[in-house]
């Protein structure tokens, strides 16, 4: 349940998302100039990539009032798989299959998030008395996002089909099959949110962390095709950048819009 005896810690949070500002963009300062100027500028990357994504996980385990305790511990859980998927992909060596899995688990994480702190078809029921009406709309509209995100996990996946290793098909159709459900997930989430949560502030929660499953599957559809398809010189950019705003939007939605 909600507190209604928070105090506003606007300061805090807004150090936090300058700190995170910082981290994030020196990570993407740092790879761009060790591609374009020197190739030693990746120490910049290496020390601020895990960084960003660790400093989320330590600030959402200090908030005494999220949205859920479960909801919350699980995202912590995901951005601490996120930190270790940076660093597997960051190594000069090949490490790609050991980020993949632990960014297979992140989602995993987020996934449990974002359904343990759902509803059920009780909530649809108390909302309105035109229950069946409702629960039969909720139901299409649900089922309708899924579809949607599998098909687009699917054109992507067959897009890459020709360049993607032997070894390497399976792992990435597994990965956007779990990336799909999970965008689908946070999508639907934030759609059905106010049967179980009528309260504004709990709403601008779970848009956020809509907004958070988009851009996750933006950032790796690009990563995916920048790695085996083709890559530009704003593919790291690009990548990052979405990535770091989907951490962002996971994190803030554990907490509530007047914190």
């Amino acid at each position: 349940m909600l507190s209604n005896h928070c105090t506003p810690r606007h300061g805090v949070f807004n150090r936090i998302g300058l700190l995170y500002t910082l981290l994030s963009a020196s990570a993407i300062v740092g790879v761009l100039l060790s591609i374009s100027v020197n190739p030693s500028w990746i120490w910049l990357h290496y020390l601020t990539k895990p960084t960003a994504t660790a400093l989320l996980m330590f600030w959402i385990l200090l908030i005494r009032t999220p949205i859920s305790i479960r909801y919350r511990n699980a995202i912590a859980f995901g951005l601490a798989f996120a930190a270790g998927g940076d660093f597997f992909l960051m190594l000069p060596q090949d490490y790609f299959l050991a980020g993949l899995f632990c960014f297979l688990l992140t989602h995993c994480a987020y996934i449990y998030a974002l359904c343990c702190d759902s509803i059920s078809i009780s909530d649809i029921k108390n909302h309105s008395s035109h229950s069946k009406f409702i629960i039969i709309r909720t139901v299409f509209i649900i089922l309708a996002i899924f579809i949607i995100f599998i098909i687009i996990a699917l054109l992507i996946f067959i897009g890459l089909l020709n360049n993607l290793p032997n070894g390497m098909r399976i792992p990435v159709a597994i990965y956007a099959t779990i990336l799909a459900f999970m965008a689908g997930a946070a999508v639907n989430r934030a759609i059905v949110y106010p049967f179980k949560n009528p309260i504004p502030l709990a709403q601008h929660a779970a848009n956020t962390a809509a907004i958070g499953g988009i851009f996750f599957a933006i950032s790796d559809s690009l990563l995916a095709y920048g790695r085996f398809y083709f890559e530009t010189p704003l593919s790291p950019f690009l990548v990052l950048s979405t990535y770091y705003i989907a951490q962002w939007c996971f994190s803030r939605s554990v907490i509530r819009r007047d914190q």
